[in-house]
């Protein structure tokens, strides 16, 4: 599947601004990691892409992804892709475990890649600029971007095997290379 065709599925299915962003703000923290380990950059980024397409429609755990995987597999989309969109839901395991490196990445840039653009929108430089430590700060105010699972941030951090402020730095070094796309130049 080429980034086209999913980013066909995903504009089909999705037309909220904010999720389209945070499929591309995916897609490239995604690619980011792909290349850092020599892994296919372009398969990965279309997981990015794909991640959440069924999200509009399907808001709701477990439809939310399981809906999706069925759309997928209609359409011959291949199970690699469909199992790591189905490994980032906590409802889909043990049966799609994040044992893969691509499953793992995408587990753990999900919620850092929202949260680091909310931190973003708050500073006057945006993504410009910005610090693992800014964003740390931000983590700990609890009332600050409350849907964001701080749990899983860190548990991510350590699926890859990086510190948490690596991690961080790693998506925030991504979303730069993207900023204009994201609103956020």
């Amino acid at each position: 599947m080429t980034r086209d065709e999913a980013w066909a599925i995903l504009t089909e299915f999705t037309k909220s601004e904010s999720l389209l962003k945070h499929a591309r703000a995916v897609e490239t923290a995604m690619r980011h990691y792909a290349a850092l380990q020599n892994e296919d950059v372009e398969l990965w980024g279309v997981v990015g892409v794909l991640h959440d397409f069924d999200y509009e429609r399907f808001p709701n755990p477990p439809e939310h992804t399981r809906s999706g995987a069925e759309i997928l597999r209609q359409r011959g989309v291949d199970e690699k892709i469909v199992g790591c969109i189905l490994s980032h839901a906590e409802w889909n395991l043990p049966e799609y475990p994040r044992d893969t490196p691509m499953r793992k990445a995408l587990f753990a840039v999900d919620e850092l890649v929202g949260f680091i653009i909310a931190v973003a929108l708050m500073r006057p430089e945006k993504l410009n600029g910005m610090q693992p430590s800014s964003v740390k700060k931000k983590l700990k105010a609890r009332s600050f971007a409350a849907a964001v699972n701080r749990d899983d941030i860190q548990k991510g951090a350590e699926l890859i095997g990086l510190s948490l402020d690596d991690h961080i730095a790693h998506c925030i070094a991504a979303l730069q290379s993207v900023q204009s796309d994201l609103g956020l130049g």
